[in-house]
């Protein structure tokens, strides 16, 4: 199962710096949680993972491979981020177009819709869905492809408690199955119940990296971890 890794990762715009020698990884059979405030340089980073953006140095592979370079990408690695669905544009209809992307059987997407609980929905147009639907959707999309890997940018917002606990158990599932998960939210309890390790990312740099059970001890909680490792006055920003 693949590794993916961060490798002295920069990306400037002009005299911003977003990312500034970002070095992490996230283990097959894991699920590694990615933690930052608002602006820390996640989504770049992950958007250079799956390929969308260049780094202005560095590298972001997945088992030493770029993305683009991967001879059958979606097969994989599994994404949810930047959602970009059509809004006139059903369910179904989505499924079958990424899947014959992706050079897959279209059944199997189709049978993800009703594992996710969009079966009903499925001859809707995404359009008229709410923000937990089309993060089901999403997640079923990243999934056509049978992929290895998932990439999963805040994948429970808009979820009720039963979608993120759902949500949680496929997420668990995944990577005992074998799979590497990476994943950034700013459910911190949610997170702490599920990952097996942790990478905080701060101003673009790796502030901290390692087993959730390393990082936050019995005295302590995932929380309060956070808000040391990138300060208080940060993190209040970034909650608020």
């Amino acid at each position: 199962m693949p590794t993916l890794s961060f490798h002295r990762l920069t990306k400037t715009y002009g005299a911003v710096s977003v990312l500034d020698g970002f070095t992490a990884t996230a283990l097959p059979g894991r699920v590694t949680a990615f933690l930052g405030v608002n602006g820390a340089g996640k989504t770049t980073s992950m958007r250079i993972m799956l390929g969308l953006s260049d780094p202005t140095s560095g590298t972001a592979t997945v088992d030493g491979i770029r993305y683009r370079d991967l001879p059958h990408p979606t097969r994989v690695v599994g994404a949810v981020l930047d959602q970009g669905f059509h809004p006139n544009r059903t369910a179904r209809h989505h499924i079958r177009l990424t899947a014959m992307q992706a050079g897959v059987p279209a059944a199997p997407g189709e049978a993800l819709l009703e594992r996710f609980g969009l079966g009903d929905a499925a001859d809707r147009r995404v359009g008229g869905y709410s923000l937990g639907m089309r993060q089901r959707l999403a997640l079923a999309s990243a999934l056509v492809g049978n992929p290895s890997v998932l990439v999963l940018d805040e994948p429970l917002n808009g979820l009720d408690p039963d979608g993120i606990r759902e949500m949680r158990r496929f997420v668990r599932w995944f990577a005992d199955a074998g799979g590497t998960v990476f994943l950034s939210s700013h459910l911190l309890g949610e997170v702490a119940a599920v990952a097996d390790d942790l990478v905080v990312i701060h101003h673009g740099r790796l502030a901290a990296a390692g087993p959730v059970d390393e990082l936050v001890t019995a005295d302590t909680d995932l929380e309060s971890v956070f808000h040391h490792l990138i300060g208080s006055t940060d993190a209040q920003e970034a909650w608020s």
